[in-house]
């Protein structure tokens, strides 16, 4: 198989918060379906991701504080990570937005620079940049 794209697709509880709630992102809404809408997509540049109220996946948030490291306690929404250039000014937007951060930006031993933040319904976004190491970048 050769894949050309790939569109994750959220269960969301509330289409149009989880549109509000990408919006503080930075995200535009790709489209809507229904009246009242319940199935739509976030983009960002040439990236998108469905969202499907009620429906087609999991969700689940737990009442950790924290992502990191929890196995089967943890959130049961869909895990996405997302490539930027700059984690570190994410996390300040992220603040400002209020947007809630589980995992403030950590330099993982794997060489990569990452935070976590959590939708509403416990889905969690790996937000990464890979760390150069001796002329090496992932």
């Amino acid at each position: 198989m050769l894949a050309h794209a790939v569109t994750p697709i959220l269960n969301v509880s509330d289409i149009l918060e989880s549109f509000a709630w990408f919006e503080k992102l930075g995200w535009t809404r790709g489209f809507d379906w229904g009246s009242p809408p319940t199935f739509g997509a976030v983009c960002s540049g040439e990236f998108e991701i469905f969202l499907c109220q009620g429906a087609q996946g999991g969700r689940g948030r737990s009442g950790l504080p924290t992502t990191k490291g929890h196995g089967e306690a943890g959130d049961k929404g869909v895990w996405i990570s997302i490539w930027v250039d700059d984690v570190d000014a994410i996390y300040r937007h992220c603040l400002e937005q209020g947007v809630e951060v589980t995992m403030p930006p950590t330099d993982e031993p794997w060489n990569v620079r990452e935070m976590h933040i959590r939708h509403p319904d416990g889905h969690v976004f790996r937000i990464s940049k890979a760390i150069e190491r001796a002329g090496r970048s992932r």
